[in-house]
């Protein structure tokens, strides 16, 4: 991915990925729901976010990456060694001033001689008939992950959410299915000492423990009852292997054990699970549960859904008619009793490396030796004329949205102590600051809005431009009252909201509203997230928009947020004639709570 332009190269898949990059974060933006991950996101910049694992000679050019010590498995490319090998901490570091890389692009990176745990994706641009190389690159991302501090995520860390997160996603040629086929196979053979079904004999014989440490050896009597439940459980099928419905019931925590052994439930399971499942290592096509959304048109022409856009369509324009200088004062105030901007201190480290020779044991090596260790204060060690300018004023402006008149008057009008905290640590001054002056402002939206209605509405089409895309299981799922086939959703509470929706007879149809669908603010663009018809006379109001929030504390909501939820209640206002409710719930018990009021 880095292409050196000396090099004659013209970085068509950095550029490419890059544009992809850039355009998959801007439509995301509402999406992921987490503002402190978006600003993480935006921290990084599209060139600086992915780096490629390809040798570079000494002009500069590209090369390929070539073990120069076969027996140590060392590269060429010490760079790359280095960060893959001895800094991959770095490479999970959320800093991104630290750590920028999030992408990791390289050709050699999966072969002999390279060894990291968290390999999540693998995408074979060139066909290769060698299964040794397949059986390198499976064998990696294979691996259990660790996280930034080294620990692996397992079964102790994760419970069951462990295969969740350890998952290989392979992009793969058709040679990889029959790959898959085989090395499935192979694995089979692997453990053939397995049992691969239940049978009464599985349990006959084995030593149980119950819950207050007691042993119990399991006799014939006792291991028929405990085969017979889970027939009966409908956890085994003809053949003795074990279910859907066992696997569902162990990941949930209520599986059922017979009678006679119930205190040992533990025990029972462990042994279930010496039984080989062909399924756990079974590819899975990741498109399969690719789904595009499809509206209905039988829902698009439903009456309660023509009343329902009859009434929410209109767009409005707003007026905010409040005293800027009591703003900027507002606005001082707040930075000199909020802004505290912390130094920037490096600590240096000095040591030598010795050699260590043992004949009486098999360490041998080198080692490291720390002899002094010192913190500086950067303000007093790194020029305040540094090359690195900073547009203060403009910085603050584009945060902001204030002219550079009122951003002049704040800065002018705080504290000297307060504003020389800026030298100490420019970036995180223009981040504490903005974010202070932007509470005064949502403060001073929401006391002097108003909203009118334009004539200017909403089409149907936003419905079906542009497509919405989800994946079963991850972020969609199958609905009956939806607007579409499907439902995308953001969040667990999300899913189990529209759950409770699709299932509920009250309610005629819902949809959650695209993008496109936004109210304007002065903090920016507005999407709500429901828009809700009951059917008429089952409830007092028949129209609902909905925002779901996983706690509706006011202290749990950032001023911001907030200040949109007030102005898409005074935009409901403006555009209805009472029969929309516009309000914020976090389960579809407090919505029908409002609803029924």
């Amino acid at each position: 991915m880095r292409v050196n332009e000396e090099d004659g190269g013209k970085r068509k898949y950095a550029d490419m990925f890059e544009e992809e990059y850039n355009d998959i974060l801007s439509s995301m933006q509402r999406e992921i729901g987490d503002e402190d991950y978006i600003r993480y996101l935006d921290a990084i910049s599209a060139h600086d976010t992915h780096a490629g694992y390809f040798s570079v000679d000494k002009k500069g050019k590209m090369t390929d990456s070539k073990l120069s010590d076969k027996k140590e498995g060392t590269s060429d490319d010490i760079d790359a060694y280095d960060l893959i090998m001895k800094n991959k901490e770095l490479l999970l570091d959320r800093d991104p001033k630290r750590s920028p890389v999030r992408f990791i692009f390289s050709h050699s990176a999966l072969r002999e001689g390279w060894d990291n745990p968290n390999v999540f994706q693998i995408c074979t641009l060139k066909q290769s008939s060698s299964e040794v190389r397949k059986r390198q690159e499976v064998g990696r991302g294979l691996r259990l992950c660790v996280n930034q501090d080294g620990e692996r995520m397992d079964a102790n860390v994760l419970g069951n959410d462990v295969h969740s997160v350890n998952i290989l996603t392979v992009i793969a040629s058709e040679s990889y299915d029959s790959f898959a086929k085989g090395l499935q196979s192979e694995l089979a053979e692997a453990v053939a000492g397995r049992p691969v079904a239940v049978t009464a004999d599985l349990f006959k014989g084995k030593v149980i423990v119950d819950a207050r440490g007691n042993e119990q050896v399991v006799d014939g009597d006792t291991a028929q009852a405990i085969f017979f439940d889970l027939i009966v459980n409908g956890y085994i099928d003809k053949k003795g292997v074990l279910t859907d419905k066992y696997y569902a019931d162990k990941a949930n925590g209520t599986v059922q054990i017979a009678e006679e052994v119930a205190d040992s439930r533990d025990s029972v399971i462990a042994i279930l699970d010496s039984v080989y499942d062909s399924r756990a290592m079974q590819p899975e096509n990741a498109r399969d549960k690719n789904v595009e959304l499809q509206v209905n048109p039988d829902k698009l022409a439903m009456p309660e859904f023509k009343a329902l856009w009859n009434r929410i369509s209109p767009k409005s324009v707003y007026v905010v008619d409040f005293d800027t200088d009591e703003l900027v004062d507002k606005a001082i105030a707040s930075i000199n009793r909020n802004l505290h901007v912390p130094k920037i201190y490096f600590k240096v480290e000095t040591g030598a490396m010795e050699e260590i020779k043992s004949k009486d044991s098999l360490l041998e090596g080198s080692a490291f030796s720390k002899s002094k260790s010192s913190t500086y204060d950067s303000s007093r060690r790194i020029r305040t004329n540094s090359s690195v300018k900073y547009d203060l004023v403009g910085k603050l402006v584009g945060e902001t949205g204030l002219t550079r008149k009122a951003v002049v008057a704040i800065l002018t009008g705080i504290e000297k102590s307060v504003f020389e905290q800026f030298k100490f640590n420019p970036e995180e001054f223009i981040i504490k600051a903005a974010a202070l002056i932007n509470d005064e402002k949502a403060t001073a939206i929401i006391q002097h809005i108003t909203y009118n209605m334009l004539e200017e509405r909403y089409d149907t089409d936003i419905f079906t431009e542009p497509t919405i895309k989800g994946k079963l299981g991850t972020n969609a799922m199958k609905a009956q009252r939806h607007l579409y086939d499907h439902i995308v959703y953001d969040s667990t509470n999300e899913r189990d909201f529209a759950a409770d929706l699709d299932t509920n007879t009250d309610v005629a149809v819902y949809v959650k509203l695209p993008d496109s669908f936004y109210i304007a603010t002065p903090v920016g663009h507005y999407n709500p997230d429901w828009a809700i018809a009951f059917y008429e006379g089952t409830v007092k109001h028949i129209y609902f928009v909905a925002e779901t929030k996983g706690s509706m504390s006011s202290m749990q909501l950032r001023l911001i947020e907030e200040s949109k939820i007030h102005c898409a209640r005074e935009h409901f206002k403006a555009i209805s004639d009472g029969n929309v409710v516009y309000d914020v719930v976090d389960s579809y018990a407090s919505l029908m709570e409002k609803v029924m009021r």
